[in-house]
């Protein structure tokens, strides 16, 4: 199951499988939620936008490997408004930082799981989503992370 959400990035896609959110992409599905999870998700969403949510609080399902999930489960660790490199969650979890970089260009929920907020050592980096690098500077400014960037 999925439904349309309307961000101030563009037009994205949530996406349900089983009890859990499995993916966003910057795409317009369109449609009304048909799942207490995806109203619950585009609320989310919508407050996120808004500024009123700092956090998600919602079941995902990072479909991969193991390593994926650790750190897509570093990245949600990451507070609102702060960044941390990949130098550092590869130094917690004892894996070199290239890898790092990998999994979070492969992170199927972006935005939810704030994957704009893991930088470089030497500062701002790609991002995955529809934009690249405009998006990621336009997320963490909504975050107030912006000075961080100067």
């Amino acid at each position: 199951m999925k439904v349309g959400f309307a961000s101030p990035l563009g037009p994205l896609t949530i996406w349900q499988e089983g009890d859990a959110i499995t993916r966003l992409d910057w795409k317009d599905a369109g449609g009304k939620p048909e799942t207490d999870l995806l109203k619950e998700a585009t609320t989310q969403l919508a407050a996120y936008f808004d500024g009123t949510r700092e956090a998600f609080d919602l079941p995902f399902d990072v479909q991969g490997t193991q390593f994926q999930k650790d750190v897509c489960t570093a990245m949600s660790a990451i507070p609102f408004g702060y960044t941390r490199t990949y130098g550092e969650i590869a130094k917690d979890l004892g894996v070199p930082a290239q890898a790092v970089g990998q999994a979070c260009g492969g992170n199927p929920i972006p935005i939810m799981i704030p994957c704009h907020r893991v930088m470089g050592a030497k500062g701002l980096t790609g991002f995955s989503g529809k934009g690249g690098v405009e998006t990621k500077v336009a997320l963490l400014r909504h975050e107030g992370a912006a000075g961080l960037l100067i």
